[in-house]
């Protein structure tokens, strides 16, 4: 077996590949003769600034170069390397499918075209509830929106929602509670034209959707006006409880949640409950790692806008990172396995018992408290007796960077493109559709 010194530019930025993160391979004689799928593999692994200057900025910037060393593990074998584990838009065909053609499931799962992309793909929308048998009913039912791939690349976003609805569409007595007390409203796949084309962050557009949800242009960012206008429609008819995009990250470990400080003092802290209970449900959930400022940078994100015009008090992201916890690497069923959480999680926050979410925040004022007398270098004791309203407690956490992402607004950067993209369907085809998660070439 020959060996290779692999080398690839990459965006600029911290890396987790210096933290010990390995690429991925695939082998088509490893999965024929062993049954082996995508594996962690090289070593000597190393991320740095190259001497490559950046068309797309002024001034002196620079690509950056991810190398590794490798050995195929068979002669005459044909390999693939990528980012992340593959989740293509035809895997999310294939699951959507099975969903539709399973008699229980189709009881209280409908799925529907959201809108179509400028490609012509479709978004998927899938509303996950029981079936009520009276109006009143119907209507006490809270919502809960969920969304991913905003963001092509970030698969792993992906196997976080699929592990979501295979638990919500499930069995299980605790799926059925969910279904019976709430309308989950759940788009799959944000931007499928990114997906299809092998784009890591934008749209065809060659827009970040994930900084357009302010005022989008219907023609320009179809899903994300679709969305909105989805999200508006249900206001009118019941409260949405929780709002989550998710998302993969490139610079952190383990999985956590950016959320959106409520400077109500009625509301204080609140918005920190839910990621707190995640971190108790699971060890992969790093509380420590969610950050609540409202960066203005950041304005335009689906977080924000769900938070500051919707008014949606628990308005998140999800991230994932693309490494591991613990000094291990996630593999696709850990992702999957968040879904699950989040679901468990939602229950606690819901009981109708309050008691888990009071002894949350009662735990959220210690911490913060703590903090912010560490930070005035005093003990908690010389500020037990402040009201928490009156702490400023916004500068006790950094900025929730790990984007190099655009903070435009604006119209896309290309024509609108109404042809539709051709679909992959053949196995070879579908081999090269893993679409974003390719380590791109710039």
């Amino acid at each position: 077996s020959s060996g290779i010194n692999a080398e690839w530019p990459l965006r600029p930025g911290g890396s987790l590949y210096n933290e010990g993160m390995k690429p991925l391979f695939y082998s088509e004689k490893n999965a024929k003769l062993k049954n082996l799928g995508w594996l962690r593999t090289g070593q000597n692994i190393h991320y740095y600034k190259n001497n490559i200057r950046r068309k797309d900025c002024k001034g002196e910037r620079y690509q950056y170069s991810l190398t590794w060393q490798f050995q195929f593990p068979h002669n005459g074998d044909v390999g693939y390397f990528a980012h992340c584990y593959p989740y293509s838009y035809t895997d999310l065909q294939k699951d959507l499918l099975e969903i539709a053609n399973d008699a229980v499931k189709s009881q209280y799962v409908k799925q529907r075209i959201l809108c179509h992309s400028l490609g012509g793909n479709m978004v998927h929308l899938l509303t996950v509830t029981t079936p009520s048998t009276h109006l009143t009913e119907a209507k006490q039912k809270r919502a809960v929106v969920v969304t991913a791939r905003v963001h092509p690349g970030e698969t792993n976003s992906s196997y976080m929602m699929r592990g979501f609805i295979n638990f919500i569409t499930g069995p299980s007595p605790d799926a059925k509670v969910l279904r019976d007390n709430f309308v989950f409203k759940i788009v799959p796949m944000l931007n499928p034209d990114g997906v299809v084309v092998g784009n890591y962050r934008s749209s065809l557009a060659a827009r970040d959707l994930n900084r357009n949800y302010k005022n989008p242009i219907k023609d320009a960012y179809p899903s994300i006006w679709s969305v909105k206008a989805m999200i508006r429609r249900m206001l009118t008819e019941r409260e949405v409880v929780l709002y989550c995009d998710l998302h993969g990250h490139s610079r952190k470990m383990n999985v956590f949640m950016y959320g959106c400080e409520n400077k109500d003092p009625s509301l204080r802290l609140q918005e920190r409950v839910f990621p707190n209970m995640m971190g108790r449900n699971t060890s992969k959930f790093k509380y420590s790692s969610c950050r609540f400022k409202v960066q203005k940078k950041k304005e335009g994100t689906g977080r924000i806008v769900m938070w500051q015009q919707m008014g949606i008090l628990n308005s998140f992201t999800m991230e994932a990172t693309f490494a591991g916890y613990n000094n291990i690497h996630f593999n696709s069923r850990d992702l999957e396995d968040m879904g699950y959480h989040f679901c468990d999680t939602l229950l606690d926050y819901c009981d109708p018992d309050t008691s888990k979410v009071e002894h949350v925040l009662a735990n959220l004022t210690r911490i913060v408290k703590a903090q912010y007398a560490a930070k005035l270098g005093k003990s908690i004791d010389d500020i037990n007796d402040v009201s928490l309203e009156d702490l400023d407690i916004s500068d006790l956490e950094s900025s929730d960077g790990g984007s190099d992402s655009s903070v435009s607004d604006g119209p896309p950067k290309l024509p609108l493109l109404r042809k539709k993209c051709a679909t992959l369907q053949s196995k070879k085809e579908k081999s090269t559709d893993c679409d974003s998660a390719l380590i791109p070439l710039l």
